[in-house]
């Protein structure tokens, strides 16, 4: 994933900007999604504490989660099957067209090489599911930069792990080279134009990638 050796949420406690980007976060990945009860859930990148998925495990069938370190309940949780490891290397542990949504949530910016991660992404995500993508657009640069260095109201090390800003246009043929139809996609900003969300579907008459 990146020279970093803790995950989201492992180092340090989220602050009220960090809490308040997570519920953001969780309202369009439930909206996108379609409904998870009994769907198989893959969160790639999804910090020490896996926050999101914990509040949807009572509903989803099971959840593939992918960070450098994982909580120890989560991994002995029987509904969880858990990888530490960087991405996208991890991801070959991951069957081909084993996840009915796979969600990666501010993660593509810390990757030395996002396109070989949104290519596992498609790999992984069986016909009639999809991949769910936020990641902090070149507008969001400016305020993530303003919380972290000057305000003090973000970790300035995330902040300066930051490799990639993607607006819609960055991000859209991104997704077409990863094996994603034109057609399937939905790239628009998100979070008060902060970032980039992407909602790629595959259909069920499309083979797996």
């Amino acid at each position: 994933m990146s020279a970093r050796p803790d995950a989201y949420g492992q180092a340090h406690e989220l602050t009220v900007v960090d809490r308040l980007g997570v519920w953001l976060s969780a309202r369009r990945l439930r909206k996108e999604a379609g409904g998870l009860r009994g769907k198989r859930i893959g969160d790639f990148g999804c910090g020490y504490d896996a926050t999101f998925v914990r509040s949807i495990l009572g509903e989803a069938g099971h959840a593939v989660l992918v960070d450098v370190a994982l909580a120890p309940d989560l991994l002995a949780d029987d509904r969880v099957t858990g990888y530490e490891g960087e991405l996208p290397d991890v991801l070959a542990a991951v069957g081909d067209a084993s996840l009915d949504v796979v969600m990666c949530v501010s993660v593509l910016e810390h990757l030395r090489d996002p396109q070989a991660a949104l290519a596992e992404f498609r790999r992984v995500v069986r016909p009639g599911g999809v991949v769910l993508i936020n990641v902090p657009s070149w507008w969001g640069k400016r305020m993530l930069e303003l919380s972290a260095f000057r305000l003090g109201l973000s970790p300035a090390d995330s902040i300066d792990d930051h490799k990639w800003y993607f607006d819609p246009r960055d991000l859209w043929p991104r997704l077409v080279a990863a094996g994603f139809r034109p057609r399937d996609i939905r790239c628009f900003r998100h979070k008060f134009g902060l970032n980039t969300f992407a909602a790629c579907r595959v259909p069920t008459d499309v083979a797996p990638g």
